[in-house]
Formats: structure tokens, sequence, C-alpha cells
């Protein structure tokens, strides 16, 4: 089994890793702040390491750029850079195909950018998994849960049922109610 890895940043990265592990094909996300090729800066992202056997580049990279505001250079972007990081010059070209592709989608311009990959600084144990820990959470109630919701509707093939226990356990608790 081939496994291929890809850096991903847009918003916040605990929306970004529940949103990930919920796909079939990705095996492993690690949550945390990476740094492009000649910045010294970091911003908030996912390193996704992937089966491209189930899912594809595109398909990844399809999912992030509807779960998060890729075409808004909000004030917020310094933090959450819009952004594909990529481990080698094969993965440029085709993620840059893909965004160029993939543009044919949104009304606006995507702002999302194709970085190479510098350096990567892992978020602190406490907040890995963040999502799978503290479902009831406010945050994930009002940030991650409509981005699940979202995949489940528009990427269903991709989905993995488990990843969605702590959504539909709220949703069940609150048909109880």
């Amino acid at each position: 089994m081939r496994i291929d890895k890809i850096g991903l940043g847009g918003g916040c990265h605990w929306c970004s890793e529940a949103v990930f592990q919920a796909l079939r094909g990705v095996i492993k996300v690690e949550q945390g702040w990476i740094s492009a090729g000649g910045a010294v800066d970091f911003h908030e992202a996912v390193i996704l390491h992937f089966n491209p056997g189930i899912i594809s580049l595109k398909e990844l990279i399809e999912v992030h750029l509807y779960t998060h505001n890729s075409t808004s250079n909000h004030s917020m972007r310094t933090k959450y850079r819009s952004a594909v990081y990529t481990f080698n010059k094969l993965q440029q070209k085709d993620s840059a195909n893909i965004l160029r592709l993939l543009q044919k989608n949104f009304k606006e311009q995507l702002i999302t950018g194709v970085f190479d990959f510098k350096e990567f600084r892992m978020s602190p144990e406490s907040f890995q998994n963040y999502y799978q820990k503290n479902p009831q959470k406010p945050f994930c109630k009002t940030y991650i849960d409509p981005k699940l919701k979202m995949i489940l509707r528009k990427f269903p093939k991709n989905v993995i049922e488990p990843a969605l226990i702590p959504l539909k356990t709220g949703e069940e608790q609150k048909i109880k109610k």
C-alpha cells in the first residue's frame, strides 16, 4: 500500500483535523503549524497521510476548498493561510493544476496557494483529536459539526461513518429532548 502526504491549511486546525479524520483513505492526520519554503512564519494546518488508491489528491483538495473560506482574504489570513503544502515538484504541479480545474466550481476567485513544505510543529497532545475528545463543546457544535454535515452531503462516498458518531450522537440527543 502506497502512502502519500500533503499539507493543507485554511482554517482552524481542529476543524481540518476532524474533517479529514472522517474521510476514507486518510490514514493519519497531524495537526499543528506549517511553515512554507523561504518563510519564517507558521500557519495553522494539518498534514494528511493518505492512500491515493482510496482517495485522490484532487478529492482531498476539493474537500479542503469546501471546508474553509477558500475565496476570502479575510483579516485572519496571517494565522489561517489558505494553502496546499507540497512535498515534491510533481505534487506541486498536480496541486496547482487541481486548483485551476476546481476554480470553475466557485463564483469567486480561489485564494488558495501552493507552497513548498518547509517545517512542521505539532500541536500539544491536549489539542490532538480535539473533536473526538470534545464533540459537545460549543466550538465543535458551532464550527466543526456544520463542516462534517456538509462533507456527508457533498462527499458521501468518501466519509467513514464511525468518524461521524459524535455528530450523530449529538443529533440523537436533540431528538430525545
